[in-house]
């Protein structure tokens, strides 16, 4: 996939945008206005705004379409105290923490959030794009699962898009259904990707049958 990131900078602050992403969870224009202002021209202008509330503001970004570099001196963003994978009702999985995401089996980017694809007609797979919204995509976000009721050591979650397959996560993380419940903590689990599996939101090999592609 191209890189379609763009790039907006301030004095104090670099924010980027990858449109590739976007969900438009419209956190940010709720967020900050003044910076993220889909009627103007261009629509983030971090000049607008200090580089604490901006930073703030990006990291409220759901699917990690917008991120921040500190330019004077301030924090990067933190991963989250505890991976996370919140299963969206008719959505996403929203994947927080500390994650490796694997690019192409021999090398993984560092991310602290991601949207990732459960309903298969995503254009830039394995994230989200929104394309759920327009495919009929529908699942209440209910997880039936053995689970762990400890809390998830720290540690990197490994983020795996297998091809023609499931992603596969490897590392300590917390199950959130679409009600917004901890269902428990799990070590290793398969999420369904190509939107066909009958055990949603894991794999149950659905993927082979429905013809699923994707690197």
């Amino acid at each position: 996939m191209a890189d379609t990131t763009k790039t907006y900078e301030s004095e104090a602050i670099r924010v980027q945008f990858d449109p590739g992403r976007c969900i438009h969870a419209a956190r940010c224009v709720h967020g900050l206005r003044a910076v993220f202002n889909h009627e103007a021209r261009p629509w983030i202008d971090p000049t607008e705004g200090s580089a604490d509330d901006i930073a703030a503001v990006v990291a409220t970004c759901p699917s990690g379409a917008l991120q921040f570099a500190r330019k004077d001196g301030g924090a990067a963003e933190a991963p989250a105290d505890r991976n996370t994978v919140h299963i969206e009702p008719n959505g996403p999985a929203y994947v927080r923490g500390a994650i490796a995401l694997q690019r192409d089996g021999t090398s993984a980017t560092t991310e602290t959030r991601i949207a990732l694809c459960r309903c298969g007609a995503s254009t830039h797979k394995p994230f989200c794009d929104g394309k759920h919204a327009r495919c009929g995509f529908t699942d209440p976000g209910t997880v039936m699962r053995e689970m762990s009721a400890e809390a998830p050591p720290p540690g990197t979650l490994t983020v795996t898009p297998r091809r023609n397959g499931s992603v596969l996560l490897e590392g300590p993380f917390e199950v959130v259904d679409g009600t917004g419940n901890t269902i428990g903590s799990l070590g290793k689990a398969s999420l369904c990707r190509c939107g066909h599996s009958q055990n949603k939101p894991f794999c149950d090999g659905s993927h082979k049958a429905a013809g699923f592609t994707a690197d």
